[in-house]
C-alpha cells in the first residue's frame, strides 16, 4: 500500500511521533490542514493521521504500547490483546520451550507476549507490509527475527523434517500458528471458511502432531473440526468470547481437552475438564438468572457452572440457568429477578412507566429482537434503571425485569 511505505520512512515515523492526540473528527480535520499547510504531500498526511487513529484505538489491546507501534486497521482487528498474549507466553514457558516460531504472526501481538517473557521468537507473516510493521513493533528486543515468508515454506509439517527451529523434535522448541487469515487487504477484513486457511487447518495440525503447537482459530469453529487428541481453550476477554486455541504435545494439559478461560482486566479464570459437561435439567424461574460466559457455552460447560450455583437450566437449548441460591460466580452475570412482566410491547412499555424505569439494558436469547429497536419501541420514561431479560420457555416469551447482582 503506498500509504503505508510512505509511513515506512524516517520521516513518516518522525511526524506520527509528533502528533498531539487525534481523537475526534474535529481533531482529524485540524491535524490534516496544518500538515498540508506545513508542505507535506497529501500521501504521508492520510499515512499518519489513520496511523494515529489506530494508535488511539488500539490501546484498548496493548495499553501505552500501542503508542510505539504500527497497525492496519485489518491487523489490528486481528491482534490478540496483550494480556492475552501474556497468557499464551506463560503457557510456552512453562512448557519448558524457549524459543518459539510464530507463523503468521500479523503486527506481532503474541510474538510481544513470547519477546517479553524471554523467549526466542522467529516470527513470519506471508503479507509483506504486515512483515514489515512486524518487524518495526519488535524492533526493541534482540531475541525476535522477523521475515515475509509462508508458513509451509519455513517450517515443514513432518515431525523430523527441517525447518526454522530446526527440526520439529528439537528440544526446547514450538509453535505459534494463526492460519485463519481473514483479511480481504489492510483496511478491512471478512471471514473465511476454515478450509480456505492459509496454511490448512489439516496443515496446521498435521505440524501441531509433530511439535507442542498453540493454534489460534475463531471461537465459533465447528467442534466436529477440533482433533480428540487436542487441548481445546475457549477464551474471554472483557466479555468477548475472542478465540479458540487448539493446544498439542507439551502445551497441552493431562487430563483436560475442553477449558474455559474468562479474563477481566488483569484478573482471569479458568474452568476445565477431559470433556464436555452435561447439562442440570430444566427448572422453574428462581430468584436469580445467569447468564453463562460465551467462553463456557464455547467450551460446554454450563453444567458445571450450573451445580456450583445450585441451578437449573431456565428452557432447554437456552444458555440461561436459574437458582434460588444466593451464589454468582466469574463465570457468570447474575441478575436478581424482581417480576415477570407481560412480553406484548404495549403493555411491557406500560409497566416499565409505572415502575420509573427510563434506563434499561435489555438482555436476549431465543427470541428474534433487536434490542436497540426495541427499546426504542418502550418509549421508556423515569430516572430508575433495570435489566430487562427477554428469552422463551417452550413456546412462551418471557421478559424478567432484574438487577444485576
Amino acid at each position: 500500500m503506498p500509504e503505508l511505505k510512505a509511513l515506512l520512512t524516517p520521516e513518516g515515523l518522525h511526524l506520527l511521533d509528533s502528533l498531539d492526540l487525534v481523537a475526534s473528527t474535529t481533531d482529524v480535520a485540524r491535524v490534516v490542514s496544518g500538515l498540508r499547510r506545513a508542505g507535506h504531500p497529501a500521501e504521508l498526511v492520510s499515512a499518519v493521521v489513520g496511523q494515529a487513529q489506530l494508535r488511539l484505538r488500539a490501546r484498548a489491546k496493548f495499553g501505552e504500547f500501542a503508542d510505539r507501534m504500527l497497525f492496519t486497521r485489518a491487523g489490528l482487528e486481528q491482534a490478540t490483546r496483550l494480556a492475552v498474549a501474556a497468557r499464551h507466553a506463560g503457557r510456552f514457558r512453562d512448557a519448558g520451550i524457549t524459543t518459539v516460531a510464530d507463523l503468521g504472526c500479523g503486527i506481532g501481538g503474541d510474538a510481544l507476549g513470547f519477546a517479553g517473557l524471554g523467549l526466542r521468537v522467529e516470527a513470519v507473516d506471508a503479507d509483506e507490509v504486515t512483515a514489515a510493521i512486524a518487524a518495526y513493533n519488535l524492533a526493541p528486543f534482540d531475541a525476535v527475527t522477523v521475515r515475509h515468508a509462508l508458513a509451509e515454506d519455513v517450517y515443514a509439517s513432518r515431525p523430523g523434517d527441517g525447518g526454522v527451529l530446526g527440526g520439529a523434535d528439537a528440544p526446547g522448541r514450538g509453535v505459534w500458528l494463526d492460519p485463519a487469515r481473514r483479511t480481504a487487504g489492510h483496511s478491512e477484513t471478512s471471514r473465511v471458511r476454515p478450509e480456505d486457511y492459509s496454511p490448512t487447518l489439516d496443515w496446521a495440525c498435521a505440524l501441531a502432531h509433530g511439535i507442542p503447537t498453540g493454534i489460534k482459530l475463531g471461537p465459533g469453529l465447528d467442534r466436529s473440526m477440533i482433533p480428540d487428541e487436542f487441548e481445546a481453550q475457549w477464551v474471554s476477554a472483557d466479555g468477548s468470547t475472542v478465540e479458540l486455541v487448539l493446544w498439542s504435545g507439551a502445551l497441552a494439559r493431562d487430563g483436560v481437552r475442553r477449558a474455559a478461560l474468562v479474563m477481566r482486566g488483569d484478573e482471569a479464570w479458568e474452568l476445565t475438564s477431559a470433556t464436555d459437561a452435561a447439562d442440570e435439567p430444566v427448572r422453574s424461574l428462581g430468584e436469580f438468572v445467569h447468564e453463562p460466559d460465551g467462553a463456557v457455552i464455547r467450551a460446554r460447560l454450563i453444567g458445571d457452572v450450573a451445580r456450583s450455583l445450585e441451578a437449573g437450566v431456565l428452557s432447554e437449548q437456552i444458555a440461561y440457568l436459574t437458582s434460588d441460591a444466593a451464589l454468582t460466580s466469574p463465570f457468570v452475570s447474575s441478575f436478581r429477578v424482581r417480576e415477570e412482566l407481560p412480553a406484548e410491547v404495549r403493555a411491557l412499555s406500560r409497566a416499565l412507566r409505572e415502575r420509573g424505569i427510563g434506563r434499561l439494558e435489555i438482555k436476549k436469547r431465543g427470541v428474534d429482537v433487536d434490542p436497540a429497536a426495541f427499546r426504542r419501541a418502550l418509549k421508556l420514561r423515569g430516572d430508575g434503571s433495570a435489566t430487562l431479560i427477554l428469552t422463551r420457555v417452550g413456546s412462551k416469551r418471557r421478559a424478567l425485569l432484574a438487577d444485576r447482582v
